[in-house]
């Protein structure tokens, strides 16, 4: 069998059982740093869990992409652009909820009272109630990725045309948004948020509650995605990684399942960039930047594509050496980033996961058939 088709896979008992355990460990940062107070051995920071969360969201996003690329073949260079409009979705309802507490004391942001702008433009209209960011979170980055896949996919581009005009389409957006009449706060974007449900944002139990519905999320993504892959369906989406001619030779029309894969991953990346904003407390254009989306890919790279805790994986390892890097030496991050996507590629194919799985594979005992192929070999 080709050895693209064959993918690693983790997701054994054993491996169900680790998920588990890390996610309980993780479950339980930041109810130590609620329980413990400073100085403590048990006490965790509040700038650790801040960090860890926003891991969790790059997460989230890593496994999105890794469904569309990893296991449908489309690789994308531009889901950035889903991961902003999810969090400028939701920095708008931040936004509403400073209320007069702002610079200006007005109704409106600071930065629409610098521009002299005397009302909020229509396409901020109901933004003040969370359910209704919450809708715009999942139909703006859904609606963008089902018309931009209609007419790509319609029209056959796949490939590197297909990655090229996917970063097209975020950088566009980039410079769209860097304007300060499109009322989305130009190059500064969206911060100083105050408040979220009536809950001042910077608590620490608002933070709690923010990581641990990040944690819920993000497995939850991963339960819905396994059950993807391991369905029919999933195996209709690997047919059309794999081969998509044939697929339609056997009456397959592989349009709507790419559109319905794309439009779900948009989602998912929407999601992750709204649980993203309140926790580092900005949302700017600079997340749409073309490098981010690549770094999306690096990471599922890193981590094993095809395999979906392998994007968990590589964002947890790749952001963590970025924030150890930039602490220590911060001129030097861009190249170790590029080193790392180079050796990945040459060494390891199919990432950390890939590695485990050759490692296990060397120190499992010989099979009872191995061995009795082994015999007859040296008896002939």
């Amino acid at each position: 069998m080709n050895a693209m088709i064959m993918r690693p896979s983790l997701f054994s008992r054993p491996a169900w059982t680790g998920i588990v355990v890390c996610t309980v460990i993780l479950a339980l940062l930041p109810l130590c740093n609620l329980a413990f107070p400073e100085g403590s051995a048990l006490h965790v920071s509040g700038y650790t869990i801040a960090l860890v969360g926003k891991f969790m969201c790059y997460a989230m996003a890593a496994l999105a992409l890794d469904l569309v690329w990893g296991y449908t073949g489309i690789l994308s260079l531009g889901h950035g652009v889903f991961f902003a409009l999810g969090g400028y979705a939701h920095g708008m309802y931040l936004m509403r909820a400073i209320g007069r507490d702002g610079v200006y004391q007005s109704d409106l942001p600071d930065f629409m009272v610098f521009l002299n702008w005397k009302a909020y433009p229509w396409y901020w209209w109901m933004t003040e109630h969370f359910w209704f960011a919450m809708l715009l979170v999942v139909l703006v980055p859904g609606l963008l990725a089902f018309v931009f896949g209609y007419f790509a996919f319609r029209s056959r581009i796949k490939g590197v045309y297909f990655s090229i005009i996917t970063q097209a389409m975020t950088f566009a957006f980039m410079l769209l948004f860097f304007r300060n009449d499109t009322g989305f706060g130009g190059n500064n974007g969206f911060t100083d948020f105050k408040r979220i449900l009536g809950f001042t944002i910077t608590a620490p139990g608002t933070k709690a509650a923010l990581y641990l519905v990040t944690l819920a999320l993000l497995f939850g993504a991963l339960f819905l995605c396994r059950l993807i892959v391991t369905s029919k369906l999933g195996r209709v989406l690997q047919g059309v990684r794999d081969s998509e001619s044939r697929l339609m030779f056997i009456g397959y029309n592989p349009l709507w399942f790419k559109l319905f894969v794309w439009t779900l991953s948009a989602v998912i990346c929407g999601i992750a960039g709204a649980l993203y904003v309140p926790q580092v407390g900005i949302i700017n254009p600079s997340e749409m930047s073309p490098a981010n989306s690549i770094e999306m890919v690096i990471w599922a790279a890193v981590g094993g594509r095809g395999t979906l805790l392998g994007p968990i994986i590589g964002a947890f390892t790749v952001n963590g050496l970025k924030s150890w890097f930039t602490a220590a030496f911060p001129d030097l991050w861009l190249y170790a980033l590029g080193l790392i996507f180079i050796l990945v590629t040459l060494f390891l194919p199919q990432g950390i996961v890939g590695l485990i799985q050759k490692l296990k594979k060397r120190d499992a005992p010989p099979s009872p058939a191995g061995e009795g192929e082994a015999a007859t070999k040296e008896a002939a």
